[in-house]
């Protein structure tokens, strides 16, 4: 018996419900990973049917179907010899359960149900499925015909149980597993299972990545063994962009990680160690191993195979990425440098939605993207996504990704294009517009057209006065009135209605665009159409309701706007442009008022009374510490002393009032990429009510008496200090001795 283990874990690009498409990855991971030498291949959660498949989990043909293509991949022959496990949904007793199905040589070795299901943040899952809870129980499950007729077996144990090979025994866990505070790896690890799996399906969000690596390094730090990470990476067909890192990780020490952002669809890592680093890691912690001698045992699925090899005792083994043993250069482990890459939050900013709309537009079949540019941070930020994105589309087919070019040509309708740079790429794809009206200044028409310069995109500015002109005229025939801007001495309906038709109307004029602009380019198919309304002014609700913030997708809708800022600054080094230093430098407008003597007389934060760091910060306490509008003012009074608590008080109501009267306009927020965990989006992430009394009279009442006990406190305590410190009473005689009570000092 053999000692040297080989193993794989895959990131894969699944695309939900597109069977034939996961198929034919799942079948390439496994091919790749045998070429590689590994004999066990795990994959992502769910890998099958995609994570997010939603409410067709509720279909039986889902399941069917899941059970079709693992009917397929036990006929292939590229299944042979190498121990496999796949994600898919799976029904016994008529209750469905997300699973992991492992297989060998044409025969079903175990199906194991997730026991922990995640509903936090954008996750659902016990909407459609139910958690195992009979722990270390198994039970016979009743093998489907298509299956049987493969196998030969009528049934297989389905449950909490693990699987011993001739040479070692490989444990699961599904994703939330790892994160709940009774981790499974514990008492498997305990059990002696030296191998753990984990089949994911981990979203990304900005300053995530580091935490995953933590908790698996820090399970195998405690527990020793190998613990396989797979995961997804990029767009499945929802608002979630999976972050990668697939990985491999003993003793705390990991040997091998996946890239975060790719455009591969298919990425295997492999890793060989040596069982026997196992066995003595954990032999020499002495409590681990008193404890697992202690330890209930789970229920073990014995098969004939060997992950190792004899006579195979001198192959190679990895060496970790931060601890190689043989390496003098390499960097202690008390150092803050690692060799693994964790990237900065602006460069998460740069590919994470850049990826995601890759996926977006390749698999839509549209022919590029339509982009009303503003001159402002938030258009000009998805205008540079754009061009991050063609970036990353010119190094895969540099890299010689073969998939990625297929997809371009497909896209640009010519199967003899092969782009070399991102700007004639972002030439070819986008084509951004700016909409002039008579409140439009002439700096942000020079800034739009600077940026579409730098980044190449193809370029137009165009006045829409004329069509502003046609639909007022309508309201004037029917009502005889001419409505005016505030500065022209109108009330604040007609000039919020003002405002209002010039930003519908570009919508409308986009989508005219985006239909008919590839028509005059001589090219095939239509544009999606770019929004770009960021989370903070989502959650403030200011914008118009149909304008420019609806459109077929939203790059930056999950994103603040300090980290808008911060992005652009951090790409505006990278690539030198110049004009996005003129963008940084402009105060943000909307410029749907009136100039004054030709210059932007309206502001962002001015109209929406508070500024962007207060709304980041309203963000956050409202949704991801859970604050109504009393407990908001509790935390904000002692962190914002430069006010008064009164002041403190003023702008929560304020914020609450806004939020309470736009939150309707949450419901038709266009599909954006997740990034941040306060998304006002209702669709998904922030289930609450969208018509509210917004006068908040009951919280609002609440904070109105507690600013009224803090300056009665206040003036107590001036009076105090006026008539000098009191002398404090003489106590009264206590009731209770020492001797009555032994131990109680009175």
């Amino acid at each position: 018996m053999g000692r040297i283990v080989t193993v794989a874990v895959c990131t894969l690009n699944q695309w939900a419900m597109d069977f034939e498409g996961n198929f034919k990855k799942i079948l390439e991971s496994i091919k790749d990973a045998k070429a590689q030498g590994a004999t066990f291949r795990s994959g992502p959660e769910l890998e099958i049917t995609g994570y997010n498949c939603e409410d067709h989990f509720f279909e039986s043909d889902t399941i069917l179907h899941s059970w079709e293509v693992l009917a397929a991949l036990l006929k292939s022959s590229i299944c042979e010899d190498i121990l496999v496990d796949v994600g898919m949904p799976v029904m016994h007793r008529n209750v469905t359960y997300n699973c992991r199905v492992a297989f060998l040589n044409r025969r079903i070795v175990l199906i194991r149900p997730k026991m922990q299901l995640c509903d936090t943040h954008m996750y659902r899952e016990s909407r459609w499925f139910s958690a195992w809870t009979k722990e270390k129980t198994v039970e016979d499950y009743l093998l489907p015909d298509i299956i049987t007729q493969i196998t030969n077996q009528r049934f297989v144990q389905i449950g909490d149980a693990v699987i011993t090979t001739r040479d070692t025994c490989i444990g699961f866990e599904i994703c939330e597993e790892l994160w709940h505070p009774s981790s499974n790896n514990i008492p498997m690890s305990l059990d002696g299972v030296e191998i753990i799996t984990n089949a994911s399906g981990s979203i990304f969000t900005v300053r995530k990545s580091y935490i995953i690596a933590d908790l698996i390094n820090a399970a195998t730090q405690k527990c020793g063994g190998c613990y396989m990470y797979n995961n997804y990476r990029g767009c499945d067909g929802s608002r979630m962009y999976f972050s990668g890192t697939s990985s491999i990780t003993l003793n705390g020490n990991i040997l091998k990680r996946g890239k975060q952002f790719s455009l591969k669809d298919v990425e295997v890592n492999v890793a060989t160690f040596d069982l026997e680093d196992i066995r003595t890691y954990r032999n020499s912690m002495r409590s681990r191993t008193h404890t697992g001698a202690k330890s209930k045992p789970y229920p073990r699925v014995i098969i004939d195979f060997s992950l190792s090899y004899d006579n195979d005792n001198y192959k190679l083994t990895t060496e970790p990425i931060d601890n190689n043993l043989f390496d003098n250069e390499t960097i202690s482990l008390t150092s803050k440098k690692t060799n693994i890459i964790y990237h900065t939050p602006e460069e998460e900013i740069s590919m994470a939605p850049a990826a995601w709309m890759w996926d977006y537009l390749r698999r839509s079949c549209q022919g590029g993207f339509f982009l009303p540019l503003s001159g402002g941070i938030d258009s000009s930020s998805t205008a540079c996504l754009i061009y991050s994105m063609c970036q990353m589309i010119v190094d895969a087919i540099n890299d010689g990704d073969k998939q990625v070019l297929a997809d371009v040509q497909k896209i640009v309708g010519d199967f003899n294009y092969i782009p070399n740079d991102p700007k004639q790429l972002c030439n070819t794809l986008l084509i951004t517009c700016y909409m002039a009206t008579e409140n439009s200044s002439q700096d942000t028409k020079k800034r739009a057209a600077e940026l579409a310069a730098d980044i190449g995109s193809f370029h137009h500015s165009i006045v829409i006065d004329i069509a502003v002109t046609a639909v007022l005229k309508i309201f004037q025939q029917v009502t005889n009135l001419v409505p005016r801007f505030r500065a022209h001495g109108g009330s604040p309906r007609e000039n919020l209605a003002l405002q209002n038709v010039q930003a519908r109307l570009r919508m409308v004029i986009a989508y005219l665009f985006a239909q008919l602009m590839l028509w005059v380019r001589g090219r095939p198919g239509g544009l999606l159409v770019l929004g770009s309304s960021n989370v903070d002014e989502a959650l403030r609700g200011y914008f118009t309701k149909y304008d420019c913030s609806s459109a077929d997708i939203n790059p930056i809708g999950g994103i603040s706007k300090n980290d808008l800022i911060k992005f652009l600054h951090y790409f505006s080094n990278k690539n030198n442009f110049n004009s996005l230093k003129k963008i940084l430098d402009a105060p943000p407008t909307a410029e749907l008022e009136p100039l004054q003597a030709g210059k932007v007389a309206q502001l962002d934060e001015v109209d929406m009374g508070m500024t962007y760091n207060e709304l980041s910060i309203y963000g956050k306490l409202r949704k991801n510490k859970c604050a109504g509008p009393f407990t908001m003012f509790c935390k904000l009074l002692p962190h914002w002393n430069h006010c008064t608590p009164k002041e403190v008080a003023d702008k929560v109501k304020h914020f609450y009032r806004c939020y309470a009267i736009n939150r309707h306009k949450m419901t038709i927020l266009t599909p954006s990429c997740h990034i941040e965990n306060y998304t006002p989006d209702d669709n998904r992430t922030d289930h609450r009510q969208f018509l509210y009394n917004h006068t908040w009279k009951w919280q609002f009442d609440a904070i109105d008496e507690q600013v009224k006990k803090i300056n009665e406190g206040d003036t107590n305590n001036m009076k105090n200090k006026k008539t000098g410190p009191g002398i404090p009473p003489k106590p009264k005689p206590s009731n209770f001795s020492n001797t009555k009570i032994p131990g109680v000092v009175v």
